[in-house]
């Protein structure tokens, strides 16, 4: 959500827990604001865990101020100030059962301790009064916190069977956190893992996404590993023997090496040394990406070497590439590549100092257009588009200068039949 204030964000809080108090309701901070400011950290939203049913928060708030999107499993979204952004406020309930293990069958409300024992992780199950300063602990999660030990609450299997998301979901929280998989919690994960199946490929990209543009990056990637789970989301980076194992080694280093990547960059970063770009496109749309990030993805695996030997390459080779779409991605992609491996990135640097070049440099207009072509005596056909290339790579390796020149070599090539691929 754009332009939010922290202090903005927190008074705000604050704010929907007093009025609910005020109400005479119980109302608390909970889960991942709970988690992140007792780690020192800002959180980044917060959420509010209340006694109060959808109707009653809504009553309280007004109908303007609040969306009941998720009414139906007790959430009530909360609009908040400029700046403030907005909060869920969720009712305490109890899960039935999971049939898809994907969601609840039903809900019903419940108590707060109720409530603290359905959540994934004791970390997340934490709440915070506000009002009184006060955090409140039904799940053991402030000494876990204080171990760094990521543990389901509870039996692990009966959390995981819940919602199967949640076994990638411990990756991505161990990972970012750095808090070693509790001993349990990750042996249920190894027991489970083909299950994952069982969840969406959106919410499987989501939590990727997440895993990938963070900098815990290539310590997630080696959880998947040990965990099971990469063999089921990810086969293509399972290794299978001992140059499969180095392979994967140096991905990791260039995977290291990005900074702040967005989600293409980071994922084509991972699978380019084992599959072509049709293989990185499948992935897509396995994973159920938009065109645009599966197109870049492929395109960026195409290309991953494109731009090593840049400065000895014809200049009619480089230069289509330097003004594609994705040539920052793919910049950051060779320069990480490079750094995990010689360390020399003369190359991105020289591709780089061409791009500051003016645009009639970088790209200067075609000397030929296919009307010209046509008023030269060319019947068009397809190889229309054999000589206008032709001609745009000698006009970029400044084998030609002019319209003239252009079509000189036009009729030196139709009379030679060059005109084949």
């Amino acid at each position: 959500m754009p332009n939010l204030v922290p202090e903005r964000q927190r008074r705000f809080a604050v704010e929907v827990v007093r009025r609910l108090r005020d109400a005479g309701f119980e109302a608390y901070w909970a889960g991942g604001c709970v988690r992140d400011q007792l780690l020192g950290q800002t959180p980044k939203d917060y959420d509010v865990a209340t006694d109060a049913t959808p109707p009653e928060i809504r009553k309280l708030f007004g109908k303007r101020r609040t969306l009941a999107i998720g009414a139906a499993f007790g959430v009530i979204t909360v609009l908040g100030q400029k700046g403030a952004g907005q909060i869920e406020v969720a009712t305490f309930r109890r899960d039935a059962a999971y049939s898809d293990g994907r969601h609840p069958d039903s809900v019903r409300f419940s108590s707060a301790r109720e409530d603290a024992s359905r959540r994934d992780f004791t970390i997340n199950g934490l709440f915070y009064d506000p009002v009184e300063e006060r955090v409140i602990d039904y799940v053991g999660g402030q000494e876990d916190l204080q171990r760094h030990v990521l543990r389901a609450i509870g039996d692990p299997r009966d959390r995981f069977a819940e919602d199967k998301l949640r076994l990638l979901r411990a990756v991505r929280f161990s990972a970012r956190l750095r808090f070693p998989l509790e001993a349990d919690t990750l042996a249920a994960i190894r027991e489970m893992a083909d299950q994952i199946t069982v969840v969406s490929p959106e919410r499987i990209a989501t939590e990727m996404r997440r895993i990938l543009v963070a900098p815990s990056r290539s310590t997630a990637v080696r959880l998947l590993l040990d965990t099971g789970l990469a063999p089921v989301l990810l086969p293509e980076i399972v290794p299978a023997d001992e140059p499969g194992r180095q392979r994967l080694e140096h991905t990791l280093a260039v995977l290291d090496r990005l900074h702040r990547p967005g989600f293409p960059l980071a994922l084509a970063a991972l699978v380019y040394p084992v599959v072509d770009a049709a293989g990185a496109e499948q992935l897509g749309r396995r994973w159920r990406l938009s065109n645009q990030e599966t197109n870049r993805v492929g395109w960026l695996v195409e290309h991953h070497a494109a731009l090593e030997h840049a400065r000895s390459t014809p200049w009619s080779r480089v230069q289509p590439i330097l003004i594609a779409e994705g040539i920052d991605d793919l910049l950051a992609l060779a320069e990480a590549v490079m750094l995990a491996s010689s360390g020399d990135t003369s190359q991105i640097a020289w591709c780089r100092a061409r791009l500051a070049e003016p645009p009639d440099v970088l790209d200067p207009p075609p000397l030929l257009t296919g009307d010209d072509l046509i008023r030269h005596g060319v019947c068009p056909g397809p190889s229309f588009r054999v000589l206008l290339n032709r001609v745009r790579e000698a006009q970029l390796d400044g084998e030609i200068q002019t319209a003239d020149d252009a079509l000189a070599l036009v009729d030196r090539l139709l009379e030679e039949g060059l005109t084949d691929d």
